[in-house]
């Protein structure tokens, strides 16, 4: 399956309700000083801070993980 990887993860942010502050070329920032960096179709390495939190080869995965820190 062809598919720009920015696209699905845009796609599945709106999806889990998680709003893209803004984005510049491989990065796309969230709220609370997120950022995930696209490395590939299938990984995703999602930073806060600027420091490293973990990488994810799962987007929905990755989209869990952000929803619940957001409810701490």
């Amino acid at each position: 399956m062809d598919y720009d990887p920015k696209e699905f993860l845009l796609f599945a942010l709106a999806h889990f309700g998680i709003e893209a502050i803004s984005q510049e070329g491989n990065l796309v920032m969230l709220e609370k000083g997120y950022t995930i960096e696209i490395e590939g179709k299938n990984l995703f390495k999602l930073l806060q801070a600027g420091l490293v939190v973990a990488p994810f080869a799962d987007v929905e995965t990755l989209c869990q993980f952000i929803k619940m820190d957001q409810k701490g």
